[in-house]
């Protein structure tokens, strides 16, 4: 029972941080109804600019607050480069997804380039700051407890802002229809890049929270953990916010258990078996809704 309690908090925790990769999946595909593949690549940026400013000397607080900015605005640059003008030249879907593939290549090499980070892996601060924490026989640590209450925060702080906001209202509004959104005099593009920056945002302080529990990072991290926070989004019904939160949690209490009981080599695959299962049970996800677009 100790060693299931333990392995369910470490889940818990680990599934927080890949929701906060995954509301920002949800969040562009809301707004865009676009699978945005870079993300995963967005995610390693942010974690090798909090390694950046930290072997700079920056506390890990700075490190992370600049990391963010830049991430969020890595994010914006690669909607205003290249996916704005494909929406502009209104590209085929499959273009905008070829597209955030390319570019998630491009960020992971230039990362792994000889003369910026190299393809080495680097060690990374620790978020283990204040020991352990024992409850009855379970010991639980600083870095879990840290990972989960951060992420929690953090997805509060964005549900507030899509729920109760104007620019969150102005982001449902072109969810539901882009141009009603247009008539009504909402500026649609400045809704689109608030959503790609907060995505950045978000997907950096996982990468900051993840490399931290791990206390190692690679160019390529955000390859693997890029497709678990999209399995974990689908899961829950890409789109629906909460939903990225349920389906990050599912995901990651699932891997965990699965590498305790079943072995490590299970524990990867694990996130993509339960989206093969969820999508057969329920195709639109577990929250998601069924809709009719015209075509």
């Amino acid at each position: 029972m100790q060693t299931f309690l333990g392995t369910v908090i470490n889940g818990l925790a680990l599934g927080m941080a890949y929701a906060l990769i995954a509301v920002g999946y949800s969040m562009v595909f809301g707004v865009l109804r676009l699978i945005n593949f870079s993300h995963g690549a967005v995610y390693a940026f942010g974690a090798y600019m909090v390694y950046f400013f930290v072997s700079l000397k920056f506390g890990l607080l700075y490190a992370i607050l600049l990391s963010v900015i830049l991430t969020g605005l890595l994010a914006l640059l690669i909607d205003k480069v290249a996916l704005e003008p494909l929406r502009k030249k209104k590209s085929l879907p499959i273009a905008t997804l070829i597209t955030t593939i390319g570019t998630s290549f491009v960020i992971q090499n230039v990362l792994a380039l000889e003369y910026v980070f190299t393809s080495e892996k680097k060690g990374f601060p620790s978020l283990n700051l204040f020991g352990s924490v024992s409850i009855g026989h379970v010991v639980i640590q600083s870095s879990q407890i840290i990972m989960f209450f951060v992420a929690m925060i953090l997805l509060a702080v964005m549900t507030f802002l899509v729920n109760k906001t104007k620019i969150g209202l102005a982001m449902r509004a072109t969810e539901q229809n882009v141009k009603s959104a247009y008539l009504m005099g909402i500026n649609v593009d400045s809704v689109i890049s608030v959503t790609f920056f907060i995505g950045g945002a978000s997907a950096a302080i996982a990468g900051a929270l993840i490399g931290g529990y791990y206390q190692i990072i690679s160019p390529t991290m955000g390859s693997l953990i890029g497709l678990k926070a999209f399995s974990a989004a689908v899961v829950g019904g890409i789109g629906i916010l909460y939903g990225a939160v349920v389906g990050g949690l599912v995901v990651g209490v699932s891997e965990c258990l699965a590498a305790q009981y079943l072995g490590s080599n299970v524990r990867d695959p694990m996130a993509f078996l339960i989206l093969i299962l969820i999508l057969i049970i329920k195709p639109v996800g577990l929250f998601g809704k069924k809709g009719i677009y015209k075509v």
